[in-house]
């Protein structure tokens, strides 16, 4: 069963200073007029890269193991693109927390929202693919707007930030559940709700099994994807939060119902989930996280591609 963090008086301890000084900075930085802050937030990324090397180095091995034939120049211009995004990312994480609801609304278009009218006539509850888009705090806060869910995360190891992030992204949703409480997620999805889940990290061997993205033969990939649409028989829709070009603003896309999705094994599920995220990241391949080590875990006897 999930606890969520709460506000108490142990947080205003000194220890956590130096963090709600983070927090109000990041705080008045999103008070500014967004072209500013698409400014502010595509220099600080291209910055980042001069003391961020590891981080460029796994995103290009990572987009060279999942593109071996992009050319080269092609592949170090997106690193580049990818790192304005990581810098928004920062600024789009306060958005999505401190925004008020109109301001979030008036630059964000929404798309294909009857893919979630339809999963609620005909009474199913929804299994919201979320794939890590760096957008993803601001995406969540959108679809929240429409349509109030419940999320699934990790609890934040500093207790600040756990209750900070919980309290941001429940003020359009309605509760969080640790990424551990299987049982939570298949109550709520029998019972009709919207749960966001994200199939695409790299959770180790005990949770996952290896199955193909992209040029990469064996990426592990999490069970839970399986087991949840087994048990809960949801629909499965997936959605992309993607930044416009420009500093124009936001779209957010919510796709048809994934159709043909096999509950035979978790190796089959896996490798169908695996081509419904690859669909999704190729709608906005600069915004995926690519800076983490997506291809960590590896087949008992295989090397490390890092």
């Amino acid at each position: 069963m999930t606890h969520l963090p709460t506000f108490n008086r142990s947080l205003l301890h000194p220890r956590y200073w130096p963090t709600w000084l983070g927090i109000g900075l990041l705080y008045a930085l999103v008070l500014l007029p967004y072209p500013v802050i698409y400014r502010l937030g595509t220099g600080l990324g291209r910055f980042s890269m001069r003391f961020l090397k590891r981080r460029v180095r796994i995103a290009q091995r990572n987009l060279a193991l999942c593109f071996p034939d992009m050319p080269a120049a092609e592949r170090d211009e997106l690193v580049r693109k990818n790192f304005e995004s990581v810098g928004m990312g920062l600024f789009e994480t306060g958005m999505g927390w401190f925004w008020p609801e109109w301001r979030v609304r008036h630059w964000f278009t929404v798309r294909g929202e009857e893919n979630i009218a339809l999963a609620k006539a005909n009474k199913e509850g929804v299994l919201l693919v979320g794939i890590h888009f760096l957008t993803l705090e601001l995406g969540a806060r959108i679809f929240g707007i429409y349509n109030p869910g419940i999320g699934v995360y990790r609890p934040h190891d500093n207790k600040l930030m756990d209750w900070i992030q919980t309290w941001g992204r429940t003020r359009s949703n309605k509760t969080m559940l640790d990424r551990k409480d299987l049982k939570g997620m298949i109550r709520s999805l029998k019972q009709g709700d919207i749960i966001w889940y994200a199939p695409d990290h790299d959770y180790g061997p005990r949770a996952s099994v290896f199955a193909p993205l992209f040029a990469v033969p064996d990426a592990a990939t999490t069970t839970g994807t399986y087991l949840l649409a087994r048990m809960g028989k949801p629909a499965i829709i997936p959605f992309v939060p993607r930044r416009l070009p420009g500093g124009r603003g936001y779209e957010m896309v919510i796709l048809p119902k994934v159709e043909n999705m096999p509950l035979d094994s978790e190796l089959a599920a896996a490798t169908r989930m695996n081509q419904v995220v690859e669909e999704a990241i190729m709608m906005a391949p600069d915004q995926y996280m690519w800076l983490h080590r997506r291809f960590k875990t590896r087949p008992e006897g295989q090397p490390s591609l890092y």
